[in-house]
């Protein structure tokens, strides 16, 4: 399948890779352009282990700070491997989401051991709610941000135009926001017709839901592995 793959630059091109080797043909898409920020101050005294909701939340904090042995709790498994290849020391996962990370912290760690650092970008989504509600105290370091491009792609807009795509993978809400927005900006919303949308989330989905597409598939687990394995196999 010709897939559209609009993950910022960085995991965009390791998900290619998974592609390819299963035999797909990706395009590279990304359509949010993410910036570190610099100078921002990261208390760390006090904090029992560091929240990672993304890979590129990991990538911040190393490239700001050199510590390593504070425990950190990742959203998943990809941001997990992306820590492990950062040299943490103590590195788990959730396996899921946002939510079942704060449940994950919520069943494993003891408010009274500490804070917790949540490494974000400016745009995340605030996970305090339920875990000061649980006794925690809750940090928030915001090392990075996200802007929307303002046009596809050449590759991914030339072959939009012509049709020539067979699916598009979103990962976030924004991402499936943006591809919508540019494309009903172009009049190229019809070109969806014949083309899958796959989806990591109900809430990308739903996001994903504003153009005509051929069907619009949702991961039954919030991470890459189920959402591949929606993919049909080349040749079938």
């Amino acid at each position: 399948m010709r897939l559209l793959v609009t993950r910022p630059a960085v995991e965009a091109e390791a998900t290619a890779e998974q592609l390819r080797n299963l035999g797909h043909a990706p395009i590279v898409c990304p359509l949010l352009i993410v910036r570190q920020l610099t100078g921002v101050s990261v208390e760390l005294d006090g904090v029992q282990a560091l929240l990672f909701t993304s890979a590129t939340g990991a990538r911040a904090f190393a490239a700001q700070r050199s510590e390593r042995s504070i425990p950190a709790i990742t959203v998943g498994d990809a941001t997990a491997e992306t820590t492990r290849a950062l040299r943490f020391m103590s590195v788990r996962s959730a396996q899921g989401d946002g939510s079942a990370l704060v449940d994950y912290v919520r069943e494993t760690l003891d408010p009274a051991r500490g804070a917790l650092l949540h490494i974000t970008g400016a745009d995340v989504t605030d996970i305090s709610a339920r875990l000061t509600a649980a006794g925690f105290e809750y940090r928030r370091a915001i090392l990075y941000e996200a802007a929307p491009v303002t046009a596809l792609p050449q590759q991914a807009a030339s072959m939009v135009r012509g049709g020539a795509f067979d699916g598009v993978l979103f990962f976030s809400p924004r991402s499936a926001n943006t591809f919508v927005r540019l494309l009903q900006r172009a009049g190229l919303t019809g070109r969806c017709r014949d083309a899958h949308a796959y989806c990591l989330s109900a809430a990308i989905a739903d996001e994903a839901a504003a153009l005509p597409w051929a069907a619009v598939h949702t991961a039954p687990a919030p991470n890459q592995a189920a959402l591949l394995a929606l993919l049909p196999a080349p040749g079938s």
